[in-house]
């Protein structure tokens, strides 16, 4: 029997939310190793033994124990586990079907993703001294990014490339559904009922609760900044939600 991939990152990470989603969707079994972003102590990103493993210092990073396979960002891993154990209802193996998915996963990036560098980061992440000016621009980017998936890819359908979740929505809702008031609440929807209505379905989506846990524990930071404490033991709730999910399988 294989030995589980390992995961390396942490729970409040994104793009590691995204990757924890699938296989806790699938019930596949992994490990999670933790990595503290932009560290260069031992367990960090920045450290000599994780850039020799992934130069570009990044989470997640996966590893296949039995094969020494490593694999670096969230979107590769997810359409590498999907095409390796034939997940096709969350990336179809239609050729026009798996393109589609493949076009959010690409405008994800510069959109989208800027949830994070806009809204979230700059309250939990002071290290990175976001400028004021950036994160206008990013807020700026994702309300764009919101409009165009409220009046294009969700006005007529219930997920983004269709009548099914792929892992273009799992991408999609880590970024855009931690800002909802159920969590940080640092963004309004009402002007999207499209993407409101679709923010609602991903919650039934086997996973949700156990991954986002991380951030049911972080809770509301719109008016102040949680302490260091706070983001610690959120991802302690949300290892012991993983453990738990583990004695499952």
């Amino acid at each position: 029997m294989a030995e589980p991939m390992i995961l390396y990152g942490v729970p409040f990470s994104q793009p590691v939310r995204a990757v924890m989603w699938l296989l806790i969707n699938k019930r596949a079994p992994f490990e999670m190793e933790l990595i503290n972003p932009g560290s260069k102590g031992n367990n960090g990103s920045r450290s000599d033994s994780y850039l020799a493993m992934n130069p570009g210092g990044t989470i997640p990073t996966m590893l296949e124990p039995d094969t020494g396979f490593v694999l670096s960002e969230a979107h590769a891993i997810l359409c590498y586990l999907c095409r390796k154990h034939g997940w096709n209802d969350l990336y179809p193996v239609d050729l026009q079907k798996t393109a589609q998915v493949d076009w959010y996963l690409h405008y994800h990036h510069r959109n989208v993703r800027d949830a994070s560098t806009g809204l979230v980061a700059p309250r939990i992440r002071k290290d990175l001294n976001i400028p004021e000016a950036m994160q206008h621009s990013a807020q700026s980017t994702l309300t764009r990014a919101l409009q165009t998936l409220d009046e294009g890819w969700l006005s007529s359908r219930p997920y983004i490339t269709g009548d099914d979740v792929t892992i273009a929505d799992i991408a999609a809702y880590v970024e855009i559904g931690q800002l909802r008031p159920e969590f940080t609440n640092v963004y309004d929807f009402s002007p999207f009922p499209n993407v409101q209505r679709w923010l609602d379905a991903m919650m039934e989506v086997p996973g949700h609760d156990e991954v986002h846990t991380v951030m049911r524990e972080m809770g509301d930071i719109s008016n102040e900044p949680p302490s260091m404490d706070k983001i610690k033991n959120a991802n302690k709730e949300a290892l012991r939600a993983l453990k738990a999910y583990q004695a499952t399988l």
